[in-house]
């Protein structure tokens, strides 16, 4: 039997405080007046259908690690260290890629070898929320990015398509008992992105929209908030302007270290999404520059409007499993040294 939100953060509260971690929960009944997110990986099936054999001239650290597999690629261990990390850190929200990680009721044939079951994945929940940490599901619908989705991605557009992703949009709120937001990813879906895809995909002009739309309205007919990455703004700039609902939240990003509005368009984007109006939660990153987060808060303290700066989100991109658990504190680190920075 499914338990209340309620219910889940009440025992999550129990067992944060037998294990000597802070009673928190009910936080999550009053949003925060800034948004201080991680981007966090369970499943990682999302940058290529190759499986994940046929790499072996990569080494580990290098491209074997964006493939397909048969199983989950996550350490829990590893994963309960960095969400105690970020409580401690002072953050509030984490973003779950889910992807392939979880056995939907819904669709159990999207499941691989080590994907939790549904009971699992609300204890959980449970334990977030007791640690004062807002969980916000993540499932990208980018066909760059939708490996997990196995044969459905195979299938984009149609009316079996539409059926299984709006099945697993409902379950997944209510798994997470209505989250305020939901991401849906939809970033970098270019053919340039797929080039070493076995089958790539790529929507464009009136069906883009008209899928993007499906996915926003779903969400939001859920009482959700769409939030994604707003990378199709640069290629399609007036186009967007003109057609994304303000009702979606933004997340453009940027991973360098200058911050040249005029000659970067990645850059620029977090100016012009404000001046249209548009909601913004930045975000940053340690994957190729440990300057880049503190960097990124400071340019847009600096230049958006506070009052459509809902706050910031890390997005490290390595994933969670030992040989990075060290690149993911790092991050938690940076994240940190802004919030206590003031």
């Amino acid at each position: 039997m499914k338990l209340s939100r309620r219910a889940f953060v009440k025992a999550g509260a129990a067992a944060a405080f037998a294990a000597g971690l802070p009673e928190s929960g009910a936080a999550q009944d009053a949003a925060p007046a800034c948004i201080w997110g991680a981007l966090l990986h369970m499943g990682t099936n999302m940058w290529s259908d190759v499986p994940v054999k046929k790499w072996g001239a990569f080494k580990p650290e290098e491209l074997h690690l964006v493939c397909a597999a048969d199983h989950l690629r996550f350490d829990e261990t590893v994963w309960r260290a960095l969400t105690v990390r970020m409580r401690a850190a002072g953050m509030n929200l984490v973003v779950i890629d889910l992807g392939e990680a979880l056995q939907y009721q819904s669709h159990p044939e999207l499941a691989v070898k080590g994907s939790w079951p549904v009971d699992r994945f609300r204890a959980e929940l449970a334990r977030l929320r007791a640690l004062g940490l807002e969980p916000i599901p993540k499932l990208n619908f980018s066909t760059a990015h939708d490996t997990w989705l196995k044969a459905y991605g195979r299938q984009v557009s149609t009316p079996a398509y539409y059926t299984v992703c709006a099945d697993l949009i409902r379950e997944v709120c209510a798994i997470f008992d209505r989250p305020r937001f939901f991401h849906l990813g939809y970033d970098e879906e270019t053919a340039a992105h797929q080039s070493q895809y076995s089958y790539a995909v790529v929507r464009q002009g009136e069906l883009w929209w008209h899928d993007f739309l499906f996915f926003a309205k779903e969400v939001e007919n859920l009482g959700m908030r769409p939030w994604i990455w707003s990378d199709y703004y640069w290629n399609h700039p007036e186009e967007f302007l003109s057609r994304m609902p303000k009702s979606v939240l933004q997340s453009n990003w940027y991973y360098g270290a200058a911050f040249e509005p005029g000659k970067q368009k990645y850059v620029q984007a977090y100016l012009d999404l404000d001046k249209a109006g548009f909601d913004q939660v930045p975000t940053g990153s340690n994957w190729s520059s440990d300057l880049n987060f503190k960097g990124t808060v400071g340019f847009c303290r600096q230049n958006l409007a506070p009052a459509r700066l809902k706050g910031f989100l890390m997005a490290p991109w390595f994933f969670t499993l030992p040989e990075w658990q060290e690149k993911n504190l790092q991050a938690i680190a940076q994240v940190e040294e802004v919030i206590r920075g003031g």
